[in-house]
């Protein structure tokens, strides 16, 4: 059995765990409750399936019966692979009830990689989505000691077989729910979850959450976004990504609406929201970018506020501004996997009410303030440790100290040690803290640009490229230079029915809106590889960058 044990110490209060004032915080908690007061309420939308709060919990009591007949208990690893189905946020609780740590992988991996978190993950069953059966298959292939598997069917996709029984099968044999045999966790510092950050070089880090921090996040979600019972969530963002940036938690603790949606594209996200009157969801920039780029027959006009958080990247100005112009209402959230997904927060002010809209975007492109339950975020120099002054100019690196920071990394004390050094979390992400104490990501530590002996964001170069009516993507790195030791080299990608734009125009374009040691020397305009997550890898664009 893996211990999910990272060579940290482990939070122990001394309490007896029966005494009145020590419940054991879990956000299985949250479901148990909004079954019991809102039991008729719909909590799962997915197409024209849907289940109330007090069928939502009995499955999910069903689901860890299931698991448990099957032997899976304490600290086993139970996989999922599968997209924003019902199913997937039934495991949300139905294996922490168990006391098993939650694995969701990200559909988008090749086999090998898969295979290589089922190994490392010591996995004991799989559920798996058809419509992945055959990257399952190969994966499986590589492994010495297979996990069970266990098929999600989705009658609009046909896909591979690859399990022994399917999901619906599996909750069955269970002909009544047990509620009562599912307590809290003895300890709240057990695993809740194992989410594998996307590696750039090298196999991935398992970043293991505790219930402890899944519960605080959830929380710290519902007083930063405003959710309540009346929110209708659309499952834009990808549940397998941080747990849904513990969404998944959040909306069910105030009895929310799930909305469920199996392929993100603009067409049905614009009917889901019309349709459902969906008043919230979360995305990347890509996913903004989508609404935003979507031909005119896809759009549709809705008669109600829909709030939209974005993270995973710093959107730039123009795509916030953009999306206002369409009726959503944007706020930036900025996190890692390593934080349970959010841990500062573009938090509004008044006074920008009054700004135009350009100049407010601007604000609220910058990452912010710390998340409601985040304790401390600061920028600092990871060397010293000691804060950069709050004058929007000084560089540093994020760093944050919280009860909503991981256990750390399964099965890597190195890199958990280095994460945690000088008692902080360190980011890797570069930024700087304005007179307001918002602070704004300048660059990730390895992709700053250091040309002449002068620092260059990448991500100001972006902003610029950004603006461009033109530009539908834009990643900057840095590209080898004999006289400078770097210069800015910009990968671009073209909106649809964009003719004769060349590259010198886009240098042009930049030239006349920052300092010239800025402007990119070098512009290539084409398709920008993406990782598994959807972010652009630029660290293919560096080698690409390195041989131009």
């Amino acid at each position: 059995m893996v211990t999910h044990d990272t060579k940290l110490s482990i939070y122990e209060t001394g309490l007896d765990k029966d005494l009145a004032n020590h419940v054991s915080l879990s956000p299985i908690s949250f479901l148990r409750r909004s079954a019991e007061i809102y039991p008729a309420k719909t909590a799962i939308i997915y197409d024209s399936y849907q289940v109330s709060y007090e069928n939502f919990y009995a499955r999910c009591c069903k689901l860890a019966q299931a698991l448990r007949k099957i032997g899976i208990g304490i600290g086993d690893t139970v996989a999922v692979m599968a997209p924003n189905v019902p199913a997937m946020l039934e495991c949300h609780y139905g294996v922490p009830m168990t006391g098993a740590v939650l694995n969701t992988i990200n559909i988008r991996l090749d086999a090998t990689t898969i295979s290589f978190v089922l190994r490392h993950s010591e996995a004991k069953i799989l559920l798996a989505d058809r419509e992945y059966g055959s990257v399952v298959k190969q994966a499986l292939e590589g492994l010495k000691i297979k996990p069970i598997v266990v098929d999600i069917v989705d009658p609009k996709i046909r896909g591979t077989s690859i399990g022994d029984q399917d999901y619906e099968e599996l909750i069955a044999e269970v002909s009544e729910s047990d509620e009562s045999s599912f307590p809290p966790p003895a300890d709240e510092w057990a695993a809740i979850s194992l989410c594998y950050t996307s590696g750039t070089t090298g196999n991935p880090k398992g970043v293991v959450g505790h219930h402890r921090g899944a519960y605080l996040n959830s929380v710290s979600a519902i007083l930063g976004t405003g959710l309540t019972s009346k929110t209708t969530y659309l499952w834009t963002l990808p549940m397998f990504h941080c747990n849904g940036w513990c969404f998944t938690w959040a909306v069910t603790a105030v009895a929310g609406t799930h909305v469920c949606l199996r392929e993100v594209a603009p067409t049905e996200i614009f009917e889901t929201i019309k349709k459902h009157k969906v008043n919230m969801f979360c995305g990347a920039p890509v996913v903004l970018g989508l609404l935003l780029n979507a031909p005119e027959e896809a759009r549709k006009t809705f008669d109600h506020k829909c709030q939209v958080f974005t993270g995973g990247a710093a959107p730039a100005s123009t795509v916030i501004s953009g999306m206002e112009q369409l009726g959503f209402t944007v706020t930036q959230l900025y996190g890692l996997t390593e934080t349970y997904g959010p841990s500062l927060m573009t938090a509004w002010q008044d006074d920008w009410n009054s700004l135009k809209l350009q100049q407010r975007a601007k604000y609220m492109a910058r990452q912010g303030v710390t998340y409601p339950l985040t304790t401390q975020a600061m920028v600092a120099d990871p060397n010293t440790m000691a804060k950069v002054p709050s004058n929007g100019q000084v560089v540093g690196e994020v760093m944050i100290r919280s009860n909503t920071v991981m256990k750390g990394y399964l099965k890597n004390s190195t890199a958990t040690e280095e994460a945690f050094k000088g008692g902080w979390f360190h980011t890797g992400d570069l930024a700087v803290c304005h007179s307001d104490g918002y602070i704004e990501i300048k660059d990730r530590a390895k992709d700053i640009i250091i040309s002449g002996g002068e620092n260059i964001s990448s991500l100001e170069i972006e902003e610029v490229l950004y603006s461009h009516p033109d530009v539908l993507e834009a990643a900057v790195v840095a590209r080898p230079d004999v006289k400078w030791g770097e210069t800015p080299c910009a990968f671009v990608s073209l909106k649809l029915n964009t003719e004769g734009l060349r590259e010198g125009d886009l240098i042009e374009f930049c030239r006349t809106r920052m300092a010239h040691f800025k402007v990119p020397r070098t512009v290539i305009i084409g398709e920008l590889p993406k990782t598994a997550t959807g972010k652009i890898q630029k660290f293919a664009l560096r080698e690409t960058a390195k041989v131009l």
